[in-house]
């Protein structure tokens, strides 16, 4: 059974907070915690040594922050998933987070639960955010960028994507379900999915939540 836990490293500053979560993910089913790391620096030297599947990442420490060695694992081990844990939950950190490759983005009040299903659902390819960092997504995108609307009024849209599939991503960046989605722009919802399918594919994308990320970077939240 050991061989199905997920192999999870720590990385936090604060030596009271790192070893509180070896403790604690010692004590969670599926996890197997094979190391941790007291700053960036040491993370991203420790992934390779340790090999973890999972990495969680606080972002504010000295020498190398979060963010940077998100970005280093992600490009030297594009395989090894990141998941925030921190205590910032503002607009800044949370998209140079998720921009660094990042897919999940837990506050430090998260319980054992929440830590337990953000490892196993970025492990899974998925993405995985605290309700209130998913809310200031949301916030930030309705927003809105100026420039932004304009992009998508005179059909400049990147990657290639079509005038709909940047209508459907800017529903999806509101929070909009599938089935939402084809009430408001009064189609199938399996003509929602292939648009979701086409833009994922063209913008490069794997998740609503990357989804949410792109539209803000690139201004198309409607």
């Amino acid at each position: 059974m050991s061989a199905a836990r997920t192999r999870v490293l720590v990385v936090d500053d604060q030596t009271v907070v790192r070893e509180g979560l070896l403790l604690l993910l010692e004590l969670l089913p599926g996890i197997n915690v094979v190391g941790s790391a007291a700053d960036g620096e040491q993370a991203v030297a420790k992934v390779a040594e340790l090999a973890p599947e999972v990495v969680l990442m606080d972002l504010r420490m000295p020498r190398v922050d979060g963010v940077e060695a998100t970005r280093r694992i992600k490009a030297a081990h594009p395989e090894v998933e990141i998941v925030v844990l921190t205590t910032y939950a503002d607009d800044e950190s949370i998209f140079a987070a998720l921009r660094a490759g990042a897919r999940g983005y837990l506050t430090k009040d998260a319980g054992g639960e929440q830590i337990a299903a953000a490892v196993e659902t970025v492990r899974n390819g998925s993405s995985l955010l605290d309700p209130a960092v998913q809310r200031r997504l949301v916030e930030a995108v309705a927003a809105g960028e100026h420039a932004g609307e304009k992009q998508v009024r005179h059909g400049d849209l990147p990657d290639g994507l079509t005038r709909r599939e940047g209508e459907v991503l800017a529903l999806i960046a509101q929070g909009r379900s599938n089935a939402e989605i084809a009430g408001d722009l009064f189609i199938t919802e399996a003509t929602v999915k292939t648009h979701i399918n086409n833009l994922f594919a063209k913008a490069g994308l794997r998740d609503r939540a990357q989804a949410v990320t792109y539209a803000f970077r690139h201004g198309l939240a409607g």
